[in-house]
């Protein structure tokens, strides 16, 4: 299978430790954003991953380029020029205290590309899949005009499109972000929203929800993600399926978290590999969140759980012992 996603990359500044920003002194490195990551992910599972952007061409976008490449996704398509790579700090929460994100990524080499850029005959040249987050289009105008006409060429030459709400309130408002991922929504085969943002973003809540969502945006599949915060560090996950009149419920997992950022994504690149590899409904609910939960217990953006790992946590097999 051969997948295409496109958004930006960032640069990962996070605090020592368990330090607030405040008081800490260093701060740890590394690139991530949430489409690079289902990329990087699906990459490190034997996946054809190309991922599509623009950083800038100086050497912070040149490591940027070579972290995605030591995980073997294709950067061919990633541009180069614009002023500035964007950048966002990661304040790590514990007990009661919340985990805090910073976003410093305005006017940012990709934000501000446009489509006219990019070559959409060969970027989808052989793929079979896009995908794409809410993420995009909230970057601004030029993001928005690009997430769409992304979409576009991809429906033209029947790829299978997912794309993940992942609304953002630090980067649009509520009404805005409805309007944009209806647009990008009528493209859409397989959609991912979290419960409240369903609720938020769409009106939509309920028994039936799924069901209703699917119907409203003629959508192939819809998969639905639930968290249950304890504290900073103790979350419960699971998800729901849904497609063609039926619904299913995934495993449950309770986690220790080392870190959150790219849970999401995890699940994103796990329920596009499953759907691709045309995993039965609940075979597919089971492997998407396996790999969100496993994503949980490694530093950085990308989930670099093997995937025999992934299979393996889905079909109820303990990972926790010393292996041999």
């Amino acid at each position: 299978m051969k997948i295409v996603t496109l958004g930006e990359i960032m640069l990962r500044l996070t605090s020592h430790g368990y330090d607030r920003f405040v008081q800490t002194q260093t701060f740890e490195a590394n690139y991530g954003g949430a489409e690079a990551n289902v990329a990087a992910t699906l990459s490190v599972w034997g996946e054809d991953a190309r991922f599509v952007s623009k950083v800038p061409a100086h050497e912070i976008g040149q490591a940027v380029i070579n972290t995605l490449r030591s995980v073997g996704v294709d950067t061919r398509f990633v541009l180069r020029g614009g002023e500035r790579l964007g950048i966002y700090f990661v304040e790590r929460g514990a007990d009661s205290r919340a985990s805090k994100v910073i976003y410093d990524r305005k006017n940012s080499a990709f934000s501000l590309s446009e489509a006219k850029e990019y070559d959409w005959d060969a970027i989808f040249a052989g793929a079979d899949w896009f995908h794409v987050t809410g993420i995009t289009p909230a970057l601004g105008k030029n993001a928005e005009q690009l997430a769409l006409t992304a979409c576009q060429e991809a429906k033209k030459r029947g790829l299978t499109l997912s794309f993940d709400v992942n609304y953002r309130s630090k980067l649009w408002g509520t009404e805005q972000a409805k309007n944009v991922s209806e647009k990008l929504l009528g493209y859409t085969d397989v959609c991912i929203v979290n419960e409240n943002q369903a609720m938020e973003l769409f009106g939509i809540s309920g028994e039936n929800a799924m069901r209703e969502f699917a119907e409203k945006y003629s959508l192939r599949c819809v998969a639905f993600t639930y968290r249950r915060t304890e504290d900073a560090l103790h979350n419960r996950i699971w998800s729901t399926l849904y497609s063609e009149g039926k619904s299913v419920k995934s495993r449950e997992y309770r986690m220790e978290m080392i870190d959150r950022i790219g849970g999401g994504d995890a699940f994103a690149a796990g329920l596009v590999y499953a759907l691709g590899h045309d995993f039965e409904l609940q075979r597919a609910a089971d492997f998407a969140e396996a790999a969100s939960c496993l994503k949980h217990s490694v530093p950085g953006d990308v989930c670099v759980c093997s995937l025999d790992e992934v299979l393996s946590l889905a079909e109820g097999k303990t990972l926790g012992r010393v292996s041999r």
